[in-house]
């Protein structure tokens, strides 16, 4: 071949070798999980290991002031602290082509950070959580039951009562008022990312008897596929190896 036609065809074959690659999507998913109220990110360390024996990369995100961050507790901190954590976590780890994943609570966070940096998720996972829209709270979002439990709050905290004063850690810590009354704004509206919802249902009950029911309903209304898990509300606990293949099933 004639050394004029070499440089060519070598970039000939790495355009079409990136644009396989990039196809493909990423080679090895990468999973950012975010926990719900009053818990920590500890309690996902054996969804962790399933996934990371997988192939997948994992980032367990500790909202402030709650699992090994309880030392920073504040009565001064919101939902938006927490979206906070978990952009900043997305972006000083300069992560991409996310697929994150939000617990209860965690579901507020997430649409929260999905409508912050919108170009580094790929996907959505909503597990037993809640699917905001723009302009609700934790709270309203409770209904009935959110507001007597923002009157129970004790000093600026709503206290996990079923946790014993002996009980070691790692256990539930008291969470902030404020991650819970504070409205969710969202510049983009309803994301557009692709999207999975877990609604798990413990094993004899009707799945519309579930407390996150509607979540999954209002989930269903904007097309988001909802799978059933029998399982109580945290699987990553109760239900750990069907809990991680269908995480690892959304890859």
């Amino acid at each position: 071949m004639s050394p004029k036609f070499k440089f060519p065809v070598f970039l000939l074959v790495f355009v079409i070798y990136s644009f396989s690659v990039s196809a493909q999507g990423p080679a090895r998913p990468l999973y950012v999980l975010v926990h719900g109220a009053w818990g920590g990110s500890y309690a996902f360390k054996k969804v962790d290991s399933i996934l990371t024996e997988k192939g997948c990369k994992v980032y367990r995100v500790a909202l402030t002031g709650q699992g090994e961050r309880a030392h920073l507790a504040s009565p001064d901190i919101s939902l938006s602290t927490h979206i906070n954590d978990v952009v900043n976590k997305i972006l000083y780890e300069d992560l991409r082509n996310v697929i994150l994943v939000g617990h209860s609570y965690g579901g507020m966070v997430i649409t929260g950070v999905a409508d912050s940096i919108p170009d580094r998720i790929r996907k959505m996972v909503y597990v037993d959580a809640f699917l905001p829209s723009d302009g609700e709270s934790a709270v309203t979002l409770f209904g009935g039951n959110g507001e007597a439990m923002a009157k129970s709050a004790v000093n600026g905290f709503i206290v996990p009562v079923w946790v014993k004063a002996t009980q070691p850690i790692p256990k539930d810590v008291p969470q902030s008022l404020k991650t819970f009354t504070e409205v969710l704004h969202l510049k983009r509206g309803v994301s557009k990312h692709p999207t999975h919802y877990i609604l798990t249902v413990a094993k004899g009950r009707a799945a519309e008897k579930d407390d996150f029911a509607k979540q999954a309903d209002r989930a269903r209304k904007r097309n988001i596929p909802v799978d059933i898990l029998e399982a109580d509300h945290n699987p990553q606990v109760t239900a750990i190896s069907s809990f991680s293949d269908m995480l690892y099933k959304y890859k």
